[in-house]
């Protein structure tokens, strides 16, 4: 047997995608703008702290565009102090590949999977959140193949726990034009992170959808933080000050690396995915930047999952702005967490 699948139908590459729902030049201009904004925080030349920030899973477009609306005006407030990248996630790993899978699989959650209208959706939600709030957003790049339907759109993209051991993951983080943020692996081992960080940092010959490809390596390759779990199956953080001192001594043993930099992940087994932690943890992490210049200057930033409503669903639970996937923080909290952030940023 040569191969037991189902070639269902041919998809449209990236550049026909980008030509039917193209970004205008004003807008491609705002996003090169936020691009080096972002940049220049992670080679320390900005105090401000990153905060990437939204739902677990992007999930429905109306709530979604709710509450990138309200982020926005919120971001206003405390533009001094932090930049936000706001979390618009629409491909969901899954542990045993069961489940609600994303927005990209499943743009409608009461249909069957439709990968090509997936895609389309999720081209025009990014697009509709730029459109009405100027934000470019982050997304997880769980499938490399596809990151080019949206390459002109994201500031940010982060490799997941799942993904970071994986060659094809590292080498086309090597040749985005935006931050990548490289995740511990669920087991905790960051000497797989840091062994990912050089690989993306560093150029590169491979196949990429159908193309011979070369890279000149990805200056802004970094860590992300989000604890894990051991063989017995309990939960670890790595958030504290002696976890973020020991990637500081990883990052001075690799000094070819540039712009040395950690986002904290104030969820997953961070906070033993206990959504309600996630405020304290952000704070914690704040206060081991106030004891320890070293660290305030490696940390360039938190991520959070947050939504409109407080803790997470069943995929049919109905409830409007409420997670399907992970618990999420809910809008009030997330905007007291935010003020509070901006006020504890030196």
């Amino acid at each position: 047997m040569d191969m037991d699948m189902n070639f269902r139908r041919k998809l449209p590459i990236p550049k026909e995608v980008k030509e039917e729902f193209p970004l205008s030049e004003e807008r491609a201009r705002d996003k090169e703008k936020r691009d080096e904004e972002i940049a220049a925080i992670l080679r320390g030349e900005e105090n401000k702290l990153l905060l990437v920030i939204g739902p677990c899973s992007a999930d429905n477009e109306p709530a979604v565009l709710d509450y990138m609306v309200r982020l926005k005006k919120v971001q206003d407030r405390v533009a001094d102090k932090i930049l936000m990248i706001p979390r618009v996630y629409t491909n969901k790993p899954r542990t045993t590949g069961l489940g609600y899978k994303g927005m990209l699989h499943q743009p409608d959650i009461n249909k069957p999977e439709d990968m090509l209208a997936g895609i389309l959706a999720i081209r025009k939600m990014h697009m509709h959140v730029i459109e009405e709030t100027g934000f470019t957003c982050a997304e997880e790049m769980l499938y490399p193949e596809n990151h080019r339907y949206l390459s002109d759109l994201l500031s940010y993209v982060a490799i997941g726990a799942r993904s970071v051991e994986d060659q094809h993951h590292r080498l086309v983080a090597s040749g985005l034009g935006i931050p990548v943020g490289m995740k511990n692996p669920t087991s905790g081992d960051f000497s797989v992170m840091m062994n990912s960080i050089v690989a993306a940092q560093h150029g590169h010959d491979f196949q990429y959808r159908g193309w011979e490809v070369s890279t000149k390596g990805n200056p802004y390759a970094h860590v992300i933080l989000r604890g894990y779990v051991d063989r017995f199956g309990m939960n670890h953080a790595n958030y504290h000050y002696e976890e973020l001192r020991r990637v500081a001594d990883l990052y001075e043993e690799h000094e070819e690396l540039k712009y040395p930099s950690i986002i904290v992940d104030c969820n997953h087994n961070n906070s033993g995915k206990k959504y309600l932690e996630q405020i304290r943890i952000a704070k914690d992490v704040m206060h081991s930047c106030h004891v320890n210049t070293d660290i305030r200057g490696l940390v360039k930033g938190l991520m959070i999952e947050s939504y409109l409503e407080d803790g997470a669903q069943s995929i049919d639970g109905g409830v409007y702005g409420k997670s399907i996937t992970d618990p999420c923080l809910g809008w009030d909290k997330t905007e007291k967490l935010i003020m509070e952030l901006a006020d504890l940023v030196e």
